[in-house]
């Protein structure tokens, strides 16, 4: 009997807002997944999250995931953003633990099946003070989620794969997984995204599509690319995806200023489809 071939889902992040329908944007594109992104922590309260759940259901919208932000000062470069990134740094971590929290009770409500979040700059070392905490944190809100039906996926970027790995591992939980963007492991210098699925494969349960090159300053961040015009092999990528039994969805993410955005996320759309059909898997 032949093989078929994966069934991949193509979709887009739109960010929740007070003032207008989410679902506009892959309404916009003729997409049917999306993950839901937000950093504004007030949101959880001023929305209701069974409205959005009979919206999407009215448009015939599968919600991948709920992106959970926090508050605080997040500062996206390599000076700053150790000591303000995600669950590491101590000053803020007690809040935004609840904030996170938060959070999953709105996912939960709506009825997702996970949330995602940066944990940050997890440190290499496995005994460095700041990586034993965050295993605890971490681990901590994992149990709340399982209590919830909840998944808690990381997304890439600040960490090596192989620390995101360690931390997984130390945590212990079955609900935890990887939200995989592979610019950030590029932008951030810290890995092939396709070398990287050798390390973490196995536990990515999301994938985003951005492109990006690496830093070429020991201060900034790599600078994004649309996809296709950066260093991530999308075709390796989804190849090696299909051998490992992926079945998340393509999650187009475009964080770019200015250029023409519809016509970059229509070409895209169109590289992921030939791409998908073209796939040997």
């Amino acid at each position: 009997m032949e093989k078929s071939k994966p069934q991949f889902n193509i979709g887009i992040i739109s960010r929740m807002d007070e003032n207008k329908n989410i679902f506009e944007e892959p309404a916009r594109y003729n997409l049917s997944h999306v993950q839901i992104v937000n950093w504004d922590v007030s949101l959880w309260e001023k929305i209701d999250p069974l409205r959005l759940r009979e919206e999407a259901e009215r448009r015939k919208i599968t919600v991948n995931s709920i992106w959970v932000g926090y508050s605080g000062k997040v500062t996206w470069n390599f000076i700053e953003g150790p000591s303000t990134i995600g669950l590491v740094p101590r000053e803020t971590r007690e809040k935004r633990i609840m904030e996170l929290l938060d959070g999953a009770h709105f996912a939960s409500r709506f009825g997702a099946k996970a949330i995602v979040t940066h944990l940050g700059f997890l440190p290499e070392n496995c005994r460095n003070p700041l990586y034993i905490e965050t295993v605890d944190t971490v681990g901590e809100i994992a149990r709340e989620l399982e209590k919830m039906g909840l998944d808690f996926w990381f997304e890439t970027g600040q960490e090596t794969p192989v620390t995101l790995l360690r931390l997984i591992e130390d945590v212990g939980m079955s609900n935890t997984g990887i939200n995989l963007d592979p610019a950030n492991l590029v932008m951030y210098g810290k890995a092939n995204p396709v070398d990287s699925l050798d390390v973490f494969g196995r536990h990515v349960r999301s994938l985003h599509i951005k492109d990006g090159l690496y830093p070429t300053t020991g201060k900034a961040l790599g600078q994004e690319v649309p996809p296709g015009k950066g260093k991530v092999d999308f075709s390796g990528l989804l190849s090696r995806l299909c051998k490992l039994g992926f079945s998340g969805d393509l999650i187009i993410e475009r964080e770019l200023s200015g250029g023409d955005k519809d016509s970059e996320i229509l070409s895209t759309i169109s590289l992921l489809n030939s791409l998908i059909r073209n796939n040997p898997e």
